[in-house]
């Protein structure tokens, strides 16, 4: 069984079993009729990914590799936010005319801040602790800026990254390790994609820095399935998981600018049959 698939059944079983209800109460999720979207919800979700190990990629239903690497690098690459340099439209309903969604995501990682080094964004200064400093406890990025709040078509779910290295005894390199915070979240449509995504990033920030990958830890503050992914949660956390499959990072790339949705791939990658249609709240 995949390790993936087994956290996730665990949660969705916790979350649907001890959960607490929002119905009846005022929410601001909508669907596309007009009737809210109440969930059942977990408060203070940990789950932990040890990427040395296995990819977290789930087998109950398939997970877009590519198209979850693309955003992330959208984000912490490109530092855009505009949906017209992603590959996919699952920010179409955030955006506006011009195709921007504000203040938020990659543009908070292209703001640059003064340092005692000098002017860097998030992620280059990211990059730069862990070449100079790797045993830093400040190696951390933060996308949740109050100031900007009202100029977000969407406020960020993810939030933060802090990472962290680790020696293991008779390794001769580092290990990289990361807690992502994450203020909310849809566990049907975005649980496994945020997993892959920030999973995919940490292996590629350990490669261009010459370390090993270790843990990643998702932490969720509210972790929810809506009133109406109740029975697809049901029916999905009922399937048989298969084997997880192995994980390939282009080894050429040492510069983490260099990377492209193309130099990841999953192989023998055997899922379940897809769930198509999934209403999405608004």
């Amino acid at each position: 069984m995949s390790y993936a698939d087994k956290v996730f059944i665990d949660m969705c079983r916790d979350i649907l079993e001890n959960g607490t209800s929002t119905e009846g109460e005022k929410v601001r999720p909508h669907w596309a009729d007009g009737t809210p979207a109440y969930t059942i919800k977990k408060f203070g979700v940990v789950n932990r990914y040890d990427l040395s190990k296995e990819f977290p990629i789930m087998t109950l239903r398939r997970t877009a590799l590519k198209s979850a690497t693309d955003e992330m690098l959208w984000i912490w690459q490109q530092k855009s936010n505009n949906i017209n340099d992603l590959h996919s439209h699952i920010w179409d309903e955030w955006a506006d005319a011009d195709g921007s969604i504000g203040k938020a995501y990659g543009y908070q990682m292209g703001v640059k801040h003064q340092y005692k080094e000098g002017m860097m964004d998030q992620v280059d200064r990211v990059l730069y602790d862990l070449k100079h400093n790797p045993y830093s406890r400040r190696i951390m990025t933060n996308i949740y800026v109050h100031q900007d709040l009202h100029e977000m078509n969407l406020y960020p779910c993810a939030y933060s990254m802090t990472f962290n290295v680790t020696q293991k005894p008779g390794d001769d390199k580092l290990t990289l390790n990361a807690i992502l915070n994450q203020r909310s979240q849809d566990v049907l449509a975005a649980n496994n994609w945020n997993v892959v995504q920030y999973s995919v990033l940490l292996h590629m920030i350990a490669q261009v820095s010459d370390m090993k990958v270790g843990e990643l830890v998702h932490v969720i503050a509210d972790a929810h399935i809506y009133d109406r992914h109740i029975p697809i949660i049901k029916e999905l956390i009922s399937r048989e998981p298969k084997e997880a499959p192995a994980f390939w990072l282009n080894p050429e790339i040492k510069d983490f600018y260099a990377f492209t949705r193309n130099d990841v791939r999953v192989d023998g990658y055997e899922t379940g049959e897809q769930i198509k249609d999934i209403p999405v709240a608004i």
